[in-house]
């Protein structure tokens, strides 16, 4: 299992303990032994998860029963569009949900969050106060931070003859040679890239800004194979030289770094982080917030990372990841890169006109 195919869609799943991937490496099979040696917690019942298409280790969901005797029920969604649209047209049952940042705040003024007050359990001490990003819970009365990353470009090094440096590299290269790449079929990234491009914010809902950046997305679509979240298999199978693609593609980079990069684009890119939130009508209410507790454990989120090579928000954990993830400049990196990411913000009524740019962009010849 790999993370992060984080908006691949997956079907739903029983967390199977017959069935679970192990994480790869002596360090993740150290993080499971330091979790198996916990206490049990006293609980029961069941826990409804609804997460992004491999977005967490199995082993995790496996200790969470072990510890406290609870059920664990895990489905996918392959976007924060979709996920909101399951929950608003009554979907019952689901207690825990992954938004990023952006859809924390929407589902917050929706009114869809219940309150939690992990921001006041003793095992928060151990996130990191800069992914407190949500503008309407500052102080984690709601939701907990839980994992970041960059989406960036994976490519295939092979192909293009090189290591690229960001977007404006690879258009030139790919021109140069005839071939082709892939693009999110993700309306804020793929319109984020052109808005970056442009040197404008990729909050940013000025009309000519939003034009301007789908005029730049349109003149690349000779060049673009797809707009898919599938592109991982693309690139390493030589159908495409490149895919717009979030930081899990690290997984493919270190089974064959001699063929596969990743590139964080020198003209900057997008960061995604994603919050643990409980639904204000879960059914497993306390259930939902024992795995927020249990979650703040450094050793539990190492285990989750060591598996799916996104950064982490618990500070201590960092350490305790695999020595390939936390020397990796592409999982976490440096400062001068971190100022060039940027992170989505809600847009409020004004996503009506990037969703009309989108629409032009994928209907363009």
């Amino acid at each position: 299992m790999t993370r992060h195919d984080k908006h691949a869609c997956f079907p739903a799943a029983r967390v199977e303990r017959n069935r679970a991937t192990a994480p790869a490496g002596a360090a993740a099979l150290a993080f499971a032994a330091l979790l198996g040696a916990a206490a049990p917690a006293a609980a029961d019942g069941t826990l409804n998860v609804y997460n992004w298409g491999e977005y967490i280790n199995p082993e995790v969901l496996k200790k969470f029963e072990e510890e406290t005797g609870t059920e664990v029920n895990l489905d996918t969604y392959s976007s924060n569009e979709e996920m909101l649209a399951k929950i608003q047209a009554g979907a019952a049952g689901y207690d825990i949900v992954f938004p990023s940042v952006h859809m924390h705040d929407i589902m917050a003024s929706l009114d869809l969050l219940a309150e939690t007050d992990i921001g006041s359990y003793e095992g928060f001490q151990n996130i990191d106060p800069a992914s407190l990003r949500a503008k309407s819970d500052p102080n984690a009365e709601y939701c907990l931070p839980y994992a970041w990353g960059s989406v960036g470009i994976m490519y295939d090094r092979k192909a293009l003859g090189k290591d690229i440096t960001g977007w404006n590299d690879l258009l030139a290269t790919v021109k140069e040679k005839n071939l082709k790449f892939t693009l999110l079929d993700d309306m804020r990234e793929v319109i984020g890239v052109g808005l970056i491009l442009n040197g404008h914010s990729v909050n940013s809902t000025d009309p000519e800004a939003l034009q301007e950046a789908a005029q730049t997305i349109i003149d690349m679509k000779p060049y673009v194979a797809a707009f898919t979240y599938d592109s991982r298999p693309m690139v390493k199978s030589g159908d495409v030289a490149a895919a717009h693609f979030f930081i899990g593609a690290m997984i493919d980079v270190f089974e064959d770094s001699e063929t596969l990069g990743y590139v964080i684009p020198e003209e900057g890119a997008t960061m995604y982080q994603e919050d643990i939130c409980v639904l204000k009508n879960a059914p497993n209410k306390d259930n939902a917030i024992e795995f927020m507790k249990f979650y703040t454990r450094p050793e539990v989120a190492a285990l989750n990372v060591s598996q799916q090579t996104n950064g982490t928000t618990n500070v201590p954990a960092r350490e305790m990841t695999p020595e390939h993830i936390r020397n990796s400049e592409e999982i976490n990196p440096p400062p001068e890169t971190m100022e060039r990411l940027q992170i989505f913000e809600d847009l409020g009524g004004d996503i009506r006109q990037v969703d009309r740019v989108w629409t032009k962009i994928k209907t363009a010849q």
